[in-house]
């Protein structure tokens, strides 16, 4: 079988060069997680960045570089596409490659800086017939999947926490051009991989999202700029769980990612670098009671493979063996969650 082929779109941190981090697991990067897939062949990298693109040219001489997507496609055809520029260039350089019907393209997180971005990248894509794969990388990753399944058997839930712990600025509104702000460039995993869990028990993925309006408390604003938010707390609820919260923070001197996940009879605590699973079993403290104890028969392989999962999502999809994992719809509801926190601020 002739290998598909791929070209990457922005040859910086998440494109290619995260890939040399040692304390990552790896693939870390798309360059990386391309390369190591059987079943497609890299052929080209794309960057405005003269810098960039040099290196890139230097590591990998026996792949083309080019310093934008015209050139690229008077050169190539790649079978599939990945746009992983900053945020403010998702737009412009989507429509381009979109344009252009590559088999399949593959969109960095967050999908746009807005959800009007957004809808033109939908229309664009329908108009082209170009299928598009978010990189909410969580959603690949053996450790959530996990926590997926294991949901739909603690009974109903009872609550969902979920934080963030960032030193990046939550919101500045003066950021809007930009997108660099962690309620967007963080917040959007943090949301997705909540309502990915949602949609494992059945609701959200059509883009009705199965949450109510939330409120917003906890906001606090940085004393020297009141225009800055840098930590806050949204509640939601739904029908598929009472207690929903996204607690965020710009203020901490770590970076912190984590999930507490509790239904009637067992519970998960998941986060960077962490997966554990709680069931109901009769307690060895309490006589005729029952305690959440961790459950032994789960165990999870030592790598999560978020990165390399999603690549083989798309040759799996465009091989016709599997459905894409992470759409333009559900990286849109993750949008509307984050626009429905901001207008609530």
């Amino acid at each position: 079988m002739k290998k598909l082929t791929a070209a990457v779109v922005g040859v910086g941190r998440i494109g290619w060069t995260l890939g040399f981090d040692k304390k990552r697991e790896q693939p870390a990067s798309h360059v990386m997680a391309l390369k190591k897939n059987r079943r497609i062949k890299l052929i080209a990298g794309v960057d405005s960045n003269p810098k960039a693109l040099a290196l890139f040219r230097q590591k990998n001489p026996l792949t083309r570089a080019y310093q934008s997507v015209d050139e690229l496609y008077q050169n190539l055809s790649p079978d599939i596409v990945v746009v992983a520029v900053n945020e403010d260039a998702h737009l412009s350089v989507a429509l381009d490659v979109i344009s252009r019907g590559p088999r399949l393209l593959i969109l960095e997180k967050p999908v746009a800086l807005n959800l009007k971005d957004a809808a033109k990248i939908k229309a664009a894509a329908k108009k082209h017939g170009v299928p598009i794969l978010v990189n909410h990388e969580r959603r690949f990753a053996y450790d959530y999947r996990a926590a997926a399944a294991y949901i739909a058997t603690i009974g109903p839930l009872q609550s969902i926490s979920a934080k963030l712990f960032s030193g990046m600025k939550l919101y500045d509104p003066d950021a809007e051009e930009s997108g660099a702000y962690s309620l967007l460039h963080d917040g959007t995993h943090l949301v997705d991989i909540v309502l990915f869990l949602l949609e494992s028990l059945g609701g959200g993925a059509d883009g009705r999202l199965p949450l109510k309006k939330p409120i917003v408390t906890g906001v606090y604003r940085d004393p020297k700029n009141k225009k800055i938010v840098r930590e806050l707390c949204a509640h939601y609820s739904s029908k598929l769980c009472p207690e929903l919260s996204f607690f965020m923070s710009g203020r901490s001197r770590f970076f912190g990612f984590e999930l507490d996940i509790v239904g009637t009879e067992g519970r998960v605590c998941i986060g960077n670098g962490y997966a554990k699973f709680y069931r109901r079993f009769e307690s060895n403290l309490y006589t005729g009671f029952y305690s959440l104890s961790r459950d032994k028969k789960i165990v999870l392989p030592k790598k999560t493979g978020y990165f390399a999962n999603m690549v083989q999502n798309a040759a799996d999809f465009l091989d016709g063996k599997a459905p894409l994992m992470s759409t333009l719809q559900t990286g849109m509801n993750a949008l509307a969650v984050l626009e429905e926190i901001k207008a609530a601020l």
